[in-house]
Protein backbone atom coordinates (compact mmCIF):
# COMPACT_ATOMS: atom_id res chain seq x y z
CA UNK A 1 0.00 0.00 0.00
CA UNK A 2 1.29 3.53 -0.82
CA UNK A 3 2.03 5.69 2.29
CA UNK A 4 0.35 8.66 2.01
CA UNK A 5 1.62 12.18 1.75
CA UNK A 6 2.42 14.00 4.36
CA UNK A 7 0.78 17.46 5.34
CA UNK A 8 2.32 20.76 3.43
CA UNK A 9 5.12 22.02 4.87
CA UNK A 10 2.73 25.31 5.68
CA UNK A 11 0.77 22.99 8.30
CA UNK A 12 3.90 22.80 10.33
CA UNK A 13 4.77 26.33 10.13
CA UNK A 14 1.46 27.75 11.04
CA UNK A 15 0.33 29.08 14.55
CA UNK A 16 -2.27 27.38 16.01
CA UNK A 17 -3.55 30.96 17.11
CA UNK A 18 -3.39 33.19 14.62
CA UNK A 19 -3.20 30.97 11.70
CA UNK A 20 -0.55 33.04 10.05
CA UNK A 21 3.20 31.72 9.71
CA UNK A 22 5.16 31.35 12.67
CA UNK A 23 7.17 34.59 13.81
CA UNK A 24 9.60 34.22 16.43
CA UNK A 25 7.93 30.54 17.18
CA UNK A 26 8.61 29.41 20.48
CA UNK A 27 7.86 25.50 21.36
CA UNK A 28 6.55 24.00 24.05
CA UNK A 29 7.23 19.92 25.58
CA UNK A 30 4.08 18.21 23.54
CA UNK A 31 6.10 19.47 20.83
CA UNK A 32 3.32 22.17 19.51
CA UNK A 33 4.93 25.79 18.37
CA UNK A 34 2.97 28.93 18.33
CA UNK A 35 3.96 32.91 17.94
CA UNK A 36 5.83 33.95 20.67
CA UNK A 37 3.29 36.95 21.23
CA UNK A 38 0.18 34.71 20.30
CA UNK A 39 1.02 32.01 23.11
CA UNK A 40 1.48 35.32 25.53
CA UNK A 41 -1.56 36.73 25.21
CA UNK A 42 -3.40 33.73 25.50
CA UNK A 43 -1.86 32.40 28.85
CA UNK A 44 -2.55 35.50 30.05
CA UNK A 45 -6.47 35.38 28.92
CA UNK A 46 -6.78 31.83 30.06
CA UNK A 47 -4.68 32.60 33.24
CA UNK A 48 -2.92 29.38 32.78
CA UNK A 49 0.07 27.76 30.90
CA UNK A 50 -1.47 25.64 29.53
CA UNK A 51 -1.17 24.45 25.48
CA UNK A 52 -3.55 25.95 23.71
CA UNK A 53 -3.94 23.19 21.24
CA UNK A 54 -3.71 19.74 23.92
CA UNK A 55 -4.32 21.81 27.11
CA UNK A 56 -1.46 20.41 28.51
CA UNK A 57 0.11 22.28 31.40
CA UNK A 58 3.51 24.10 30.37
CA UNK A 59 6.09 23.83 33.11
CA UNK A 60 9.47 24.79 31.64
CA UNK A 61 10.60 28.02 30.58
CA UNK A 62 10.84 28.85 26.95
CA UNK A 63 12.69 30.03 24.63
CA UNK A 64 13.24 31.35 20.99
CA UNK A 65 13.22 27.84 18.38
CA UNK A 66 15.73 29.40 16.38
CA UNK A 67 16.18 26.61 14.06
CA UNK A 68 11.62 26.75 13.39
CA UNK A 69 12.44 30.50 13.16
CA UNK A 70 14.82 30.30 10.49
CA UNK A 71 12.31 27.76 8.40
CA UNK A 72 9.48 29.48 8.81
CA UNK A 73 11.34 32.96 7.77
CA UNK A 74 12.43 30.87 4.66
CA UNK A 75 9.17 30.04 4.01
CA UNK A 76 7.46 32.91 4.41
CA UNK A 77 10.19 34.99 2.19
CA UNK A 78 9.50 31.98 -1.01
CA UNK A 79 5.61 32.70 -0.64
CA UNK A 80 6.05 36.35 -0.86
CA UNK A 81 8.61 35.20 -4.53
CA UNK A 82 5.67 32.43 -5.50
CA UNK A 83 2.67 32.37 -3.34
CA UNK A 84 0.43 29.29 -3.98
CA UNK A 85 -0.88 28.71 -0.57
CA UNK A 86 -1.80 25.15 -0.79
CA UNK A 87 1.31 24.08 -2.56
CA UNK A 88 2.79 20.67 -1.17
CA UNK A 89 6.41 22.17 -0.68
CA UNK A 90 8.31 18.65 -0.59
CA UNK A 91 11.04 17.93 -2.22
CA UNK A 92 10.42 15.38 -5.38
CA UNK A 93 14.19 14.19 -4.84
CA UNK A 94 13.68 13.40 -1.23
CA UNK A 95 14.84 10.02 0.59
CA UNK A 96 12.25 8.23 2.47
CA UNK A 97 13.15 8.58 6.26
CA UNK A 98 14.85 5.06 7.38
CA UNK A 99 15.89 3.83 10.97
CA UNK A 100 19.09 5.61 12.22
CA UNK A 101 21.98 4.52 11.17
CA UNK A 102 25.80 4.97 12.57
CA UNK A 103 26.71 7.19 9.75
CA UNK A 104 25.00 10.10 8.95
CA UNK A 105 22.85 10.88 6.02
CA UNK A 106 22.30 13.57 3.14
CA UNK A 107 18.36 13.78 3.04
CA UNK A 108 18.64 15.22 -1.02
CA UNK A 109 19.19 11.76 -2.87
CA UNK A 110 20.86 14.57 -5.70
CA UNK A 111 23.06 16.88 -3.97
CA UNK A 112 24.54 19.67 -5.53
CA UNK A 113 27.82 20.53 -5.27
CA UNK A 114 28.36 24.81 -5.60
CA UNK A 115 31.51 25.62 -7.45
CA UNK A 116 33.72 27.52 -4.79
CA UNK A 117 37.60 28.16 -5.00
CA UNK A 118 38.20 28.89 -2.04
CA UNK A 119 36.40 26.28 0.23
CA UNK A 120 35.23 22.70 -0.15
CA UNK A 121 32.12 22.15 -1.99
CA UNK A 122 28.83 21.65 0.40
CA UNK A 123 26.36 19.85 0.14
CA UNK A 124 22.45 21.14 -0.97
CA UNK A 125 19.30 20.54 -1.84
CA UNK A 126 18.67 20.80 -5.46
CA UNK A 127 15.25 21.69 -5.11
CA UNK A 128 15.57 24.28 -2.52
CA UNK A 129 19.18 25.36 -3.61
CA UNK A 130 19.74 25.56 0.62
CA UNK A 131 22.91 24.19 2.20
CA UNK A 132 22.35 21.24 4.70
CA UNK A 133 22.90 23.08 8.24
CA UNK A 134 21.39 20.83 10.09
CA UNK A 135 21.49 17.36 12.03
CA UNK A 136 19.64 15.50 13.57
CA UNK A 137 21.12 13.51 16.42
CA UNK A 138 18.09 11.28 17.01
CA UNK A 139 17.88 9.73 13.08
CA UNK A 140 21.61 10.23 12.45
CA UNK A 141 20.97 12.51 9.07
CA UNK A 142 21.31 15.51 7.85
CA UNK A 143 18.27 18.09 7.84
CA UNK A 144 17.30 20.12 4.81
CA UNK A 145 15.88 22.82 6.44
CA UNK A 146 12.64 23.36 4.43
CA UNK A 147 11.45 19.63 3.09
CA UNK A 148 12.54 17.76 5.90
CA UNK A 149 13.03 20.02 9.17
CA UNK A 150 9.21 19.53 9.83
CA UNK A 151 10.08 15.60 10.28
CA UNK A 152 12.16 16.33 13.04
CA UNK A 153 10.12 18.65 15.41
CA UNK A 154 10.94 17.98 19.17
CA UNK A 155 14.22 15.86 17.97
CA UNK A 156 18.01 17.32 18.78
CA UNK A 157 18.45 18.49 16.14
CA UNK A 158 22.16 20.36 15.91
CA UNK A 159 24.46 22.77 13.41
CA UNK A 160 25.96 20.45 10.97
CA UNK A 161 29.19 21.60 11.77
CA UNK A 162 28.84 21.08 15.54
CA UNK A 163 27.87 17.36 14.37
CA UNK A 164 30.95 17.35 11.97
CA UNK A 165 33.55 18.85 14.60
CA UNK A 166 32.08 16.50 17.52
CA UNK A 167 32.61 13.10 15.00
CA UNK A 168 35.91 14.36 14.55
CA UNK A 169 36.67 14.37 17.49
CA UNK A 170 35.34 10.77 18.27
CA UNK A 171 37.60 9.91 15.31
CA UNK A 172 40.69 11.47 15.78
CA UNK A 173 41.63 8.80 19.28
CA UNK A 174 41.51 6.27 16.04
CA UNK A 175 43.26 8.28 13.89
CA UNK A 176 45.92 8.04 16.71
CA UNK A 177 45.47 4.29 17.28
CA UNK A 178 45.91 3.65 13.43
CA UNK A 179 49.24 5.44 13.36
CA UNK A 180 50.61 3.78 16.57
CA UNK A 181 49.61 0.37 15.15
CA UNK A 182 51.29 1.01 11.85
CA UNK A 183 54.38 2.24 13.16
CA UNK A 184 54.52 -1.06 15.15
CA UNK A 185 53.86 -3.17 12.27
CA UNK A 186 56.19 -0.94 10.10
CA UNK A 187 58.99 -1.60 12.87
CA UNK A 188 58.69 -5.46 13.28
CA UNK A 189 58.47 -5.25 9.18
CA UNK A 190 61.74 -3.60 9.41
CA UNK A 191 63.08 -6.26 11.88
CA UNK A 192 61.79 -9.31 9.25
CA UNK A 193 63.53 -7.24 6.03
CA UNK A 194 66.82 -7.20 8.39
CA UNK A 195 66.55 -10.73 9.51
CA UNK A 196 66.63 -11.70 5.51
CA UNK A 197 70.59 -11.07 5.47
CA UNK A 198 71.19 -11.97 8.97
CA UNK A 199 70.20 -15.31 8.41
CA UNK A 200 72.31 -15.74 5.47
CA UNK A 201 75.31 -14.49 6.99
CA UNK A 202 73.89 -16.75 10.07
CA UNK A 203 73.85 -19.62 7.33
CA UNK A 204 76.98 -18.84 5.67
CA UNK A 205 78.92 -18.93 8.91
CA UNK A 206 77.54 -21.77 10.54
CA UNK A 207 78.20 -23.70 7.05
CA UNK A 208 81.88 -22.53 7.64
CA UNK A 209 81.92 -23.79 11.12
CA UNK A 210 80.31 -27.16 10.25
CA UNK A 211 82.92 -27.74 6.94
CA UNK A 212 85.31 -26.70 9.42
CA UNK A 213 84.68 -29.28 11.97
CA UNK A 214 84.03 -31.94 9.41
CA UNK A 215 87.44 -30.69 7.78
CA UNK A 216 89.19 -31.62 10.94
CA UNK A 217 87.06 -34.83 11.19
CA UNK A 218 88.06 -35.82 7.82
CA UNK A 219 91.42 -34.74 8.39
CA UNK A 220 92.07 -37.17 11.18
CA UNK A 221 89.98 -39.77 9.97
CA UNK A 222 92.37 -39.85 6.87
CA UNK A 223 95.37 -39.68 9.21
CA UNK A 224 93.88 -42.63 11.09
CA UNK A 225 93.06 -44.43 8.05
CA UNK A 226 97.08 -44.10 6.37
CA UNK A 227 98.32 -44.76 9.99
CA UNK A 228 96.22 -48.09 10.44
CA UNK A 229 96.95 -49.13 7.05
CA UNK A 230 100.74 -48.50 7.37
CA UNK A 231 100.83 -50.28 10.96
CA UNK A 232 99.09 -53.44 8.89
CA UNK A 233 101.86 -52.75 6.07
CA UNK A 234 104.82 -53.11 8.51
CA UNK A 235 103.29 -55.84 10.61
CA UNK A 236 103.24 -57.94 6.77
CA UNK A 237 106.66 -56.90 6.39
CA UNK A 238 107.74 -57.81 9.98
CA UNK A 239 105.98 -61.77 9.32
CA UNK A 240 106.94 -61.85 5.95
CA UNK A 241 110.84 -61.43 6.55
CA UNK A 242 110.62 -63.66 9.32
CA UNK A 243 108.90 -66.70 7.08
CA UNK A 244 111.95 -66.30 4.75
CA UNK A 245 114.55 -66.55 7.36
CA UNK A 246 112.92 -69.31 8.69
CA UNK A 247 112.64 -70.55 5.50
CA UNK A 248 116.58 -70.44 4.33
CA UNK A 249 117.26 -71.88 7.67
CA UNK A 250 114.99 -75.04 6.50
CA UNK A 251 116.21 -75.22 2.92
CA UNK A 252 120.15 -75.29 4.87
CA UNK A 253 119.15 -78.26 6.81
CA UNK A 254 117.49 -79.67 4.14
CA UNK A 255 120.96 -79.37 2.23
CA UNK A 256 122.84 -80.89 4.67
CA UNK A 257 120.09 -83.84 5.02
CA UNK A 258 120.30 -84.39 1.08
CA UNK A 259 124.50 -84.79 1.40
CA UNK A 260 124.09 -87.19 4.58
CA UNK A 261 121.38 -89.21 2.85
CA UNK A 262 123.47 -89.65 -0.22
CA UNK A 263 126.28 -90.76 1.42
CA UNK A 264 124.67 -93.64 3.69
CA UNK A 265 122.83 -94.71 -0.29
CA UNK A 266 126.39 -94.49 -1.44
CA UNK A 267 127.89 -96.61 1.60
CA UNK A 268 124.76 -99.24 1.35
CA UNK A 269 125.93 -100.11 -2.20
CA UNK A 270 129.46 -101.29 -0.99
CA UNK A 271 130.52 -104.75 -0.31
CA UNK A 272 132.64 -106.62 1.70
CA UNK A 273 135.46 -104.82 3.25
CA UNK A 274 134.99 -101.50 1.82
CA UNK A 275 130.96 -101.47 3.18
CA UNK A 276 132.96 -102.45 6.88
CA UNK A 277 135.38 -99.37 6.85
CA UNK A 278 132.75 -97.20 5.83
CA UNK A 279 130.04 -98.21 8.14
CA UNK A 280 130.99 -96.99 11.16
CA UNK A 281 131.68 -93.31 9.42
CA UNK A 282 127.85 -93.35 8.03
CA UNK A 283 126.47 -94.57 10.62
CA UNK A 284 128.05 -91.54 12.80
CA UNK A 285 127.44 -88.87 10.29
CA UNK A 286 123.43 -90.10 10.18
CA UNK A 287 123.07 -90.14 13.55
CA UNK A 288 124.96 -86.05 14.27
CA UNK A 289 121.94 -85.30 11.39
CA UNK A 290 119.56 -87.39 13.12
CA UNK A 291 120.32 -85.52 16.69
CA UNK A 292 118.18 -82.19 16.25
CA UNK A 293 114.55 -82.21 16.67
CA UNK A 294 112.00 -81.71 13.80
CA UNK A 295 111.39 -78.12 12.33
CA UNK A 296 107.80 -77.24 13.74
CA UNK A 297 105.90 -74.14 11.85
CA UNK A 298 106.02 -70.88 13.76
CA UNK A 299 102.79 -69.37 15.36
CA UNK A 300 101.54 -65.83 14.27
CA UNK A 301 102.98 -66.01 11.04
CA UNK A 302 99.85 -64.83 9.88
CA UNK A 303 98.24 -61.39 10.03
CA UNK A 304 96.25 -60.50 13.20
CA UNK A 305 93.49 -59.22 10.92
CA UNK A 306 91.19 -59.10 13.89
CA UNK A 307 93.78 -56.10 15.58
CA UNK A 308 93.39 -54.62 13.04
CA UNK A 309 89.76 -54.62 11.90
CA UNK A 310 88.09 -55.93 15.32
CA UNK A 311 85.75 -52.72 16.50
CA UNK A 312 87.75 -50.60 14.35
CA UNK A 313 85.26 -47.40 14.36
CA UNK A 314 84.65 -47.96 17.97
CA UNK A 315 88.13 -47.73 18.55
CA UNK A 316 88.35 -44.69 16.08
CA UNK A 317 85.67 -42.27 17.94
CA UNK A 318 87.19 -43.30 21.27
CA UNK A 319 90.54 -41.88 19.73
CA UNK A 320 88.05 -38.70 18.15
CA UNK A 321 86.76 -38.31 22.00
CA UNK A 322 90.30 -38.09 23.14
CA UNK A 323 90.98 -35.25 20.46
CA UNK A 324 87.89 -33.59 21.31
CA UNK A 325 86.82 -31.40 24.20
CA UNK A 326 82.92 -31.22 25.43
CA UNK A 327 81.47 -28.25 26.38
CA UNK A 328 78.28 -29.07 28.95
CA UNK A 329 76.78 -25.73 27.58
CA UNK A 330 76.82 -23.87 24.76
CA UNK A 331 75.83 -20.32 24.05
CA UNK A 332 73.25 -18.75 22.40
CA UNK A 333 73.55 -16.25 19.98
CA UNK A 334 70.26 -15.24 18.96
CA UNK A 335 69.75 -14.20 22.84
CA UNK A 336 73.46 -12.36 23.06
CA UNK A 337 72.73 -8.55 23.35
CA UNK A 338 74.67 -6.49 20.24
CA UNK A 339 77.72 -5.78 22.03
CA UNK A 340 78.69 -9.03 23.07
CA UNK A 341 80.82 -11.69 20.97
CA UNK A 342 80.66 -15.47 20.64
CA UNK A 343 83.26 -17.50 19.83
CA UNK A 344 82.91 -19.49 17.03
CA UNK A 345 82.49 -23.04 18.93
CA UNK A 346 79.88 -20.46 20.94
CA UNK A 347 81.75 -21.98 24.25
CA UNK A 348 82.76 -18.44 25.48
CA UNK A 349 81.98 -14.90 25.17
CA UNK A 350 83.33 -11.18 25.38
CA UNK A 351 82.14 -7.58 25.26
CA UNK A 352 82.75 -5.77 22.43
CA UNK A 353 83.39 -1.92 22.50
CA UNK A 354 80.90 -1.07 19.10
CA UNK A 355 77.58 -2.88 19.05
CA UNK A 356 77.11 -5.57 16.39
CA UNK A 357 74.49 -5.57 13.46
CA UNK A 358 72.03 -8.28 14.70
CA UNK A 359 68.04 -8.46 13.96
CA UNK A 360 65.86 -7.06 17.58
CA UNK A 361 64.33 -10.32 17.68
CA UNK A 362 62.30 -11.42 20.49
CA UNK A 363 65.12 -13.80 22.05
CA UNK A 364 67.19 -11.30 22.42
CA UNK A 365 68.65 -9.33 25.76
CA UNK A 366 68.59 -5.79 24.55
CA UNK A 367 69.26 -3.55 27.70
CA UNK A 368 71.98 -5.61 29.68
CA UNK A 369 75.07 -7.29 28.22
CA UNK A 370 73.35 -10.92 28.78
CA UNK A 371 73.07 -14.27 27.06
CA UNK A 372 71.74 -17.67 27.87
CA UNK A 373 72.86 -21.32 26.60
CA UNK A 374 71.43 -23.06 23.84
CA UNK A 375 69.61 -25.58 26.27
CA UNK A 376 67.15 -25.61 29.25
CA UNK A 377 66.65 -27.88 32.32
CA UNK A 378 63.28 -28.72 33.36
CA UNK A 379 64.53 -31.57 35.85
CA UNK A 380 67.75 -33.63 36.70
CA UNK A 381 70.82 -32.45 37.82
CA UNK A 382 73.22 -30.35 35.68
CA UNK A 383 76.86 -28.70 36.39
CA UNK A 384 79.15 -26.41 34.18
CA UNK A 385 82.26 -24.59 35.07
CA UNK A 386 83.21 -21.52 33.77
CA UNK A 387 86.71 -19.68 33.34
CA UNK A 388 86.66 -16.04 34.67
CA UNK A 389 90.09 -15.57 34.77
CA UNK A 390 90.72 -12.22 36.05
CA UNK A 391 88.11 -10.36 34.71
CA UNK A 392 87.03 -7.47 37.50
CA UNK A 393 83.41 -8.01 36.38
CA UNK A 394 80.85 -10.84 35.77
CA UNK A 395 77.60 -12.43 36.82
CA UNK A 396 77.13 -15.76 35.86
CA UNK A 397 74.40 -18.15 37.37
CA UNK A 398 71.01 -19.41 35.77
CA UNK A 399 67.61 -17.78 34.50
CA UNK A 400 64.47 -18.90 33.75
CA UNK A 401 63.28 -18.79 30.22
CA UNK A 402 60.90 -15.80 30.82
CA UNK A 403 63.36 -13.63 32.39
CA UNK A 404 62.31 -9.76 30.76
CA UNK A 405 64.36 -9.42 28.04
CA UNK A 406 63.69 -5.52 26.73
CA UNK A 407 62.85 -3.86 30.24
CA UNK A 408 64.99 -2.74 33.23
CA UNK A 409 65.51 -5.24 35.62
CA UNK A 410 68.12 -6.00 38.19
CA UNK A 411 69.45 -9.81 38.39
CA UNK A 412 67.89 -11.04 41.83
CA UNK A 413 65.43 -14.45 42.11
CA UNK A 414 62.97 -12.22 42.24
CA UNK A 415 63.34 -11.19 38.54
CA UNK A 416 64.15 -14.86 37.94
CA UNK A 417 67.76 -14.79 38.05
CA UNK A 418 69.84 -17.05 40.11
CA UNK A 419 73.60 -15.70 40.24
CA UNK A 420 76.98 -15.23 41.75
CA UNK A 421 78.01 -11.56 41.25
CA UNK A 422 81.83 -10.31 40.57
CA UNK A 423 82.41 -6.57 40.61
CA UNK A 424 85.74 -5.88 40.62
CA UNK A 425 86.27 -8.78 43.86
CA UNK A 426 83.44 -8.15 46.07
CA UNK A 427 81.03 -10.72 45.40
CA UNK A 428 77.80 -10.92 46.18
CA UNK A 429 74.58 -13.10 45.75
CA UNK A 430 72.11 -11.32 43.46
CA UNK A 431 70.04 -9.96 46.88
CA UNK A 432 72.61 -7.35 47.63
CA UNK A 433 74.20 -10.04 50.04
CA UNK A 434 77.88 -9.80 50.59
CA UNK A 435 80.29 -13.15 50.31
CA UNK A 436 83.04 -13.79 51.97
CA UNK A 437 85.75 -16.24 49.85
CA UNK A 438 88.76 -17.37 51.01
CA UNK A 439 90.61 -17.17 47.69
CA UNK A 440 89.98 -15.22 44.34
CA UNK A 441 88.62 -18.38 42.20
CA UNK A 442 89.32 -18.00 38.17
CA UNK A 443 87.11 -20.80 37.71
CA UNK A 444 83.49 -20.88 38.89
CA UNK A 445 81.79 -24.49 39.56
CA UNK A 446 77.75 -23.46 38.76
CA UNK A 447 75.46 -27.02 39.76
CA UNK A 448 72.14 -27.16 39.19
CA UNK A 449 69.69 -29.47 41.13
CA UNK A 450 66.59 -28.98 39.20
CA UNK A 451 64.08 -31.40 41.30
CA UNK A 452 66.05 -30.39 44.58
CA UNK A 453 65.27 -26.77 44.00
CA UNK A 454 68.91 -25.67 43.99
CA UNK A 455 71.88 -23.72 42.39
CA UNK A 456 74.85 -23.31 44.02
CA UNK A 457 78.44 -21.71 43.23
CA UNK A 458 82.16 -23.85 43.94
CA UNK A 459 85.42 -23.07 43.72
CA UNK A 460 86.72 -26.20 41.91
CA UNK A 461 90.30 -26.17 43.19
CA UNK A 462 89.12 -27.56 46.50
CA UNK A 463 85.27 -27.79 45.72
CA UNK A 464 84.96 -24.95 48.32
CA UNK A 465 81.09 -24.36 48.10
CA UNK A 466 80.32 -20.24 47.84
CA UNK A 467 77.00 -19.76 48.10
CA UNK A 468 73.42 -21.90 47.15
CA UNK A 469 70.35 -20.45 45.91
CA UNK A 470 67.14 -22.23 46.84
CA UNK A 471 63.95 -21.98 45.08
CA UNK A 472 61.04 -24.41 43.77
CA UNK A 473 61.54 -24.65 39.59
CA UNK A 474 59.02 -24.21 37.67
CA UNK A 475 60.16 -22.76 34.36
CA UNK A 476 63.00 -23.88 32.05
CA UNK A 477 66.01 -22.85 33.65
CA UNK A 478 68.73 -21.64 31.17
CA UNK A 479 72.68 -21.01 32.01
CA UNK A 480 72.93 -17.36 32.08
CA UNK A 481 76.09 -15.06 32.08
CA UNK A 482 76.92 -10.93 32.15
CA UNK A 483 79.88 -9.37 31.22
CA UNK A 484 81.41 -6.14 32.15
CA UNK A 485 84.45 -3.93 30.63
CA UNK A 486 87.55 -6.10 30.85
CA UNK A 487 89.33 -2.82 31.03
CA UNK A 488 92.84 -4.00 31.50
CA UNK A 489 92.43 -7.57 32.43
CA UNK A 490 94.41 -10.22 30.75
CA UNK A 491 91.08 -11.93 30.32
CA UNK A 492 88.67 -10.48 27.97
CA UNK A 493 86.47 -13.69 27.71
CA UNK A 494 84.74 -16.64 30.06
CA UNK A 495 84.56 -19.89 28.43
CA UNK A 496 82.08 -22.47 29.57
CA UNK A 497 84.29 -26.00 30.13
CA UNK A 498 83.75 -29.43 31.93
CA UNK A 499 83.69 -30.11 34.66
CA UNK A 500 87.20 -30.60 35.74
CA UNK A 501 88.71 -34.08 36.82
CA UNK A 502 89.86 -33.60 39.92
CA UNK A 503 86.27 -32.82 41.15
CA UNK A 504 83.21 -35.30 41.65
CA UNK A 505 80.97 -34.78 38.57
CA UNK A 506 77.06 -34.71 39.06
CA UNK A 507 75.07 -36.86 39.89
Amino acid sequence: MAEENPPPLKHYLTCNVCTEILKDPVSLGCHHSFCSSCLQDFWAQAENKNCPVCKRKSSKEIGINFSLKELADSFAGRQRSAPSEEAQVVCTETSQRSAPSEEAQVVCTKPSQRSDPSAEAQVVCTEHLKDIKWFCKDEQRAVCPVCEFPHHQGHRVVPLEEQVQELKQQLRPDLRALQARRSRHQELEETYEAMVPHLKGQRVKTERGIRKEFEQLHRFLREEEEARVAALGEEEEQKRKRILLERKTLQEQIRSLSEGLSAVEADLQKDGLSFLSASTRSRTSARALLSGSDPQLLPGALLDEAKHLGNLAHRVWEKIGQRTTFSPVTLDPNTATRSLSLSDDLTSVRRMDVNQMVPNNPERFTRYRNVLGSEGFSSGEHCWEVEVGDLPIWRIGVAKESVERRGEHTASPANGIWCLFNDSGKYTQGTGQTLTLKRTPERIRVQLDYDGGEVSFYDPEDMTLIYTHQHTFTDNIFPWFSLGAAGEARTKAVRVCGVSSRTKPCK
